[in-house]
């Protein structure tokens, strides 16, 4: 019965494990799941039905039916045709020029919603990893908080000592109570902001909010980078997908001009039909000649005689977005290398505040080696090594920001030369 009753509390304790990723099969995930990725693919299925519907008219098209129906008197037409048994009908576009124009212009929007699609994609990997990167950061600092709470825990049990010993005021315990407190407090704020990264990291990869996730401890490679800030700029240009998106619509609303002027040129089909004729119908009795079977095979021709209004202004609206789309392209390539130039220069100063945390951090441990020599000599208190231990924490707390940074520069440097994909998988 006991075993009965733990079987769920197991359960939910299974459930509440966190899920640990690498970085790398959280960016896997997330471009196979992420929901705005999964409306993006629906997209371009769309399109690409899109391109089928508006292709549709240009194919040969094949309509059998029948216009049976009793003749009395001299036989008439029945929505245009003779009564007949049977009948059929094929019509092939031989000329087009507008649906064609159509056909074109929805392979343009198709192909410009596939290059979305891939921007999207470098998107959601940047926001991934981005995600990723702060809640690795957030764990560490959490464990360095923890730490820190730890030596001033110690260090306020040092100065009640000292106070009973009478060689401390009592005021200073309540100041290592208060910094204990502080220091519990932002342990508390730091676990609390892990839990929103993880969650929303846990949406960004099309999961629940309530599954758990952790970083995997992991060494991460340095990704291959362009020489220099020149090469960078002209990577980020060359294959922009949001620039070749723009571009592909841009092409489109030409297609689009060119079709709703197209409908003033003519238009050809090519036409046959059969039909199978009865007698009671009464067709030899007002016709010098009967047979049975009937067909006829030739062309159709409609040539517009006056150019309509409302296709010359559909065609002037579509200049007028053409114009928007140029002055967004010349926009977006402004943007992106400013961007890719700022970028480049975010990486050179995360690298030199490493550095400068780097050369703080082994200080404070050089302090921390000394306070623990001095205090063998009975030259320092233990409160003095544990504000030592406290500072050289503060510095790893350093350490950690400024790596993140530089990880992320480099993450945002890649996005802006449409690698980031390639270097995260």
């Amino acid at each position: 019965m006991r075993c009965l009753l733990l079987l769920p509390l197991l359960g939910l304790s299974l459930q509440a494990e966190p899920r640990t990723l690498t970085l790398k099969q959280a960016v896997e995930l997330a471009l196979h799941q992420n929901p705005e990725l999964v409306l993006a693919r629906l997209d371009e299925q769309k399109a690409a039905y899109e391109i089928m519907a508006v292709k549709e008219p240009m194919l040969p098209r094949v309509i059998v039916g029948s216009g049976l129906a009793y003749s009395s008197g001299m036989p008439m037409s029945i929505e245009g045709a003779s009564p007949s048994i049977v009948q059929a009908q094929a019509v092939r576009n031989i000329y087009n020029a507008p649906q064609g124009y159509r056909v074109a212009e929805a392979k343009e929007m198709a192909r410009a919603s596939a290059l979305e699609g891939a921007a999207m994609r470098e998107e959601v990997a940047l926001r991934t990893a981005t995600l990723f990167l702060d809640l690795e950061k957030t764990l560490r600092a959490h464990q360095v908080a923890l730490r820190q709470v730890e030596h001033l825990k110690r260090l306020e049990a040092t100065v009640r000592l000292r106070i009973e010993e009478g060689r401390e005021l009592p005021i200073e315990g309540k100041r290592a109570a208060v910094n204990v407190a502080h220091a519990t407090r932002r342990a508390e704020q730091i676990l609390s902001n892990r839990r929103t990264l993880s969650q929303m990291l846990a949406l960004a990869l099309g999961l629940s909010p309530a599954d758990a996730l952790t970083p995997a401890a992991e060494e991460r490679a340095t990704p291959d980078l362009p020489p220099d800030e020149s090469a960078s700029v002209t990577e980020a240009l060359n294959d922009n997908r949001q620039i070749r998106q723009l571009e592909a619509v841009l092409a489109a609303k030409n297609l689009a001009v060119r079709g709703f002027r197209s409908n003033r040129l003519p238009k050809v089909d090519l036409v046959a039909q059969y039909a199978l004729f009865g007698k009671f119908n009464h067709y030899e009795d007002y016709f010098n000649r009967f047979q049975r079977h009937n067909g006829q095979l030739g062309m159709s021709f409609q040539i517009p005689v006056f150019a309509s209004s409302a296709d010359e202004a559909r065609a002037a609206q579509n200049e007028i977005e053409a114009k928007r789309l140029r002055q967004q392209i010349r926009d977006a390539r402004s943007r992106i290398e400013s961007d890719t130039r700022k970028a480049w220069q975010k990486i050179h100063d995360a690298e030199s505040a490493r550095e400068v945390a780097r050369l703080d951090l082994d200080l404070a441990r050089d302090q921390v080696s000394l306070a623990l020599a001095q205090m063998e000599e009975g030259r320092a208190t233990l409160r003095q090594v544990e504000e030592a231990r406290y500072q050289e924490q503060e510095r790893w707390l350093g350490l950690y920001d400024a790596g993140h940074q530089l990880e992320l520069a480099r993450f945002e440097l890649l996005r802006q030369t449409n690698g980031l994909v390639a270097a995260l998988r």
